[in-house]
């Protein structure tokens, strides 16, 4: 008798499971399409807030007061560390690459590569300088264009919630400092606040 029940209970189990499986249904949307299914931080989020936040270092008064100063020059900036405070996992370094395009795509200012694909740079011209690359077209060193500026930053959230219903609060921060005096000449915010309500229909 606990052999069938056992039985029963399994067969359930397991046509639950495939059922399940078999109504599932994947399709190709628009990849700029706005989708938030879960509530959380996600692609839409990132590209916004890179895209505004960049907006406003591009023509606030530090950059016009610099090309005063140095002939007109552009200035050059690497993007630092951006660090998740917040409570949930992202990706801090496709809001960065988002960051990047958006001063690329502006031309105020010049990028220089950071970190660690700056040591990969250093050691493809090292190879470079060592015999496996003709005279004519090995890379020179001393030639690297060095950062006047660096911008970092923190993503922070805060999350408020009763029974089903949460509301979800995030702050990114932005600082932009001058390498050689350490003054901070920007410091930009954005903030993201969303509702998600999980209601039984």
């Amino acid at each position: 008798m606990k052999k069938s029940i056992y039985t029963i209970m399994l067969a359930f189990v397991l046509a639950t499971v495939l059922s399940g499986c078999a109504n599932r249904k994947v399709s190709r949307i628009n990849s700029n399409e706005v989708v938030d299914l879960s509530g959380r931080w996600n692609d839409t989020d990132s590209q916004l807030v890179s895209a505004e936040m960049i907006s406003d270092l591009l023509t606030a008064r530090w950059l016009p007061v610099y090309e005063s100063q140095h002939s007109s020059k552009r200035p050059v900036v690497v993007v630092g560390t951006v660090t998740n405070k917040s409570h949930e996992h992202i990706n801090a370094e496709t809001f960065i690459k988002d960051i990047e395009k958006a001063i690329i795509k502006n031309g105020s200012v010049r990028l220089v590569q950071a970190g660690e694909k700056r040591q990969e740079l250093r050691v493809e011209r090292e190879q470079h300088n060592q015999g496996y690359t003709s005279a004519e077209t090995a890379k020179k060193w001393g030639l690297e264009l060095g950062a006047d500026f660096m911008l970092q930053g923190t993503i922070n959230s805060i999350v408020d919630a009763y029974k089903k219903n949460k509301v979800v609060y995030y702050q990114i921060d932005l600082e932009l400092t001058n390498l050689e005096t350490n003054e901070v000449v920007w410091i930009g915010d954005k903030k993201i606040k969303k509702q998600v309500s999980d209601r039984a229909f």
